[in-house]
């Protein structure tokens, strides 16, 4: 009979296991450098530097961690309560429409302070709408949430284009994108934070936002964890039967996750609209909804570990924009293939090791040792 698995501890399942994947797909990449001919550590010294050597590194890496952020929490919460949502791209879309109907409303006659709390509620409640309709079709019609939110994403994206070259389009532009907002709805930027640190910042986005992603993480840390609702998505992903027999609503658990979703989702899009290009222009998304799968899976669906994840794809982002300009053999398709091999082994093969590093705890655990004394006593 074969011997089970030993249970792995906390450090092993949080954090070795994803080193390892994470160290296996840089090594897959550096193989991928050197078949275009370049030194695979000077590029990793490189990618490094560019993302956290200068001060305007650092602030362009946590830019786009802020983004990361918003979605990765997204993807987690529907997670908990085995909810797998793919829509977290439509949804970030859709939020952004809710920012620009509030910025460009009331740009001309409030000050940020003023706009910012309620584009916020703007982005939240377009988002979580967004995410309602797929999870009524899942709790009322059985529809699975995969395909509706994969379909999702492409009718907010054929929404924004309509709007975005029609209705919400100034007139005599020829540009798909709305007005630039005025100074009531850009927000303040948080590079002098890092200068602090006596670091040089020429021109970043980093903005306030980045301290809105902090305060969500933990305010979904508290909601899964502290609260009663947390509980019982949890238990409802556990097992619905089990759920369901404990008398939880197995349709208020799934429209509420999906919402509250939803609603992360669409914050998303205050970081990029409102804190960098003050206009809401076709594909401002740019596949972060996909990116937040993977930096949700890396960070085992943990606000901590999603935000470490956030930054390690945020250091990928823009330390691949320095490789690129640094060394030209390595285009911007090649770093797609790393960030590729990133997403690949921390997302659908993130378990590849697992059965190795189990089956290793368990041959040095104390308890088989003392298992193999009492069969060796016993021969």
């Amino acid at each position: 009979m074969s011997t089970p698995y030993a249970k792995l501890p906390a450090w092993a399942d949080y954090g070795l296991i994803p080193v390892i994947n994470l160290a296996v797909a840089f090594i897959l990449a550096g193989f991928v450098v050197m078949l275009v001919g370049e030194n695979p550590f000077r590029a990793a010294v490189i990618l490094v530097e560019g993302a956290f050597g200068k001060g305007t590194g650092i602030a362009f890496t946590l830019f786009y961690a802020t983004t990361f952020i918003f979605t990765g929490l997204s993807v987690a919460v529907a997670a908990h309560c085995s909810l797998f949502n793919i829509g977290t791209e439509g949804q970030a879309y859709i939020g952004g429409l809710g920012i620009a109907l509030v910025c460009l409303s009331f740009d001309s006659v409030l000050p940020w302070w003023v706009i910012f709390p309620i584009a916020i509620v703007a982005a939240a409640a377009f988002g979580a709408l967004w995410g309602l309709i797929p999870a009524y079709l899942q709790a009322k019609r059985g529809s699975h949430i995969v395909i509706t939110t994969i379909m999702f994403n492409f009718i907010a994206a054929s929404v924004m284009v309509y709007l975005l070259v029609g209705p919400l389009k100034p007139a005599g532009s020829q540009a798909p994108q709305t007005r630039n907002f005025l100074a009531g709805a850009e927000l303040p930027k948080l590079n002098w934070i890092i200068e602090l640190f006596g670091a040089k910042i020429r021109s970043a986005p980093l903005n306030i936002c980045f301290l809105l992603a902090l305060v969500m993480a933990f305010l979904v840390w508290l909601l899964i964890w502290r609260t009663r609702l947390g509980y019982e998505m949890r238990t409802y992903g556990h097992s619905p039967k089990a759920a369901r027999y404990a008398g939880i609503s197995e349709t208020r658990i799934i429209i509420t996750a999906m919402m509250i979703s939803g609603a992360l989702a669409g914050m998303m899009a205050l970081n990029p609209v409102m804190g960098d290009q003050h206009n809401v222009a076709i594909d401002f998304v740019s596949g972060a909804g996909y990116v937040g799968i993977a930096v949700a899976l890396m960070g085992r669906l943990h606000p901590v570990g999603i935000v470490l994840a956030a930054i390690l794809f945020g250091m990928l982002y823009q330390g691949g924009a320095e490789l690129a300009f640094e060394m030209p053999a390595i285009s911007r398709d090649m770093i797609v293939i790393i960030q590729g091999l990133v997403i690949l082994f921390a997302g659908a093969l993130e378990h590849m090791f697992r059965p190795y590093i189990q089956a290793l705890f368990a041959s040095v655990s104390p308890k088989s040792v003392g298992m193999q004394a009492v069969n060796g006593k016993g021969a």
